[in-house]
């Protein structure tokens, strides 16, 4: 049973932001990236409560601008989605989830040390330019299920 419910077309758009936001760190990043994607479908809590699909998730609004800043500054991801990457979606949707990004919620690119905390989340690990922080314990429990 996937881990959240997708079409095809949930996929490629998935891919196409897991490509934009992480392609420069490989599989293993745009992997990262799609676990955080997940998970913000999942979760039940902060500012993800009214958000369960892979479109709502990707074209979040928060504070006037876009969740992600991919879809916002174009780049990437206004190209179509490549088998690569879609098969790394794929994964994600249907089951992996890995540390840092295991039950991470956010993640960026501080162009220099990971700060402990983001927002006051904890930081969860690094994978090559990202940081990945996961909500503080006891604030959202639906991340972890």
């Amino acid at each position: 049973m996937p881990r959240v419910k997708y079409r095809d077309s949930d996929v490629a758009l998935m891919a196409r932001m897991m490509r934009a936001e992480a392609e420069g760190e490989g599989k293993q990043g745009m992997l990262y990236v799609g676990n955080v994607i997940v998970n913000r479908a999942q979760a039940d809590c902060l500012d993800f409560t009214d958000v369960r699909t892979i479109p709502q998730v990707i074209y979040q609004v928060q504070g006037g601008n876009y969740a992600f800043e991919a879809v916002q500054k174009g780049n990437l991801f206004y190209n179509r989605a490549r088998s690569v990457e879609k098969k790394l979606a794929k994964r994600n949707l249907d089951y992996w989830r890995q540390h840092p990004a295991k039950y991470a919620l956010w993640y960026f690119n501080p162009y220099g040390p990971c700060p402990p905390t983001w927002y006051g989340e904890p930081f969860t690990g690094q994978f090559k330019n990202h940081c990945y922080y996961e909500p503080a314990p006891g604030s959202c429990a639906s991340v972890y299920a």
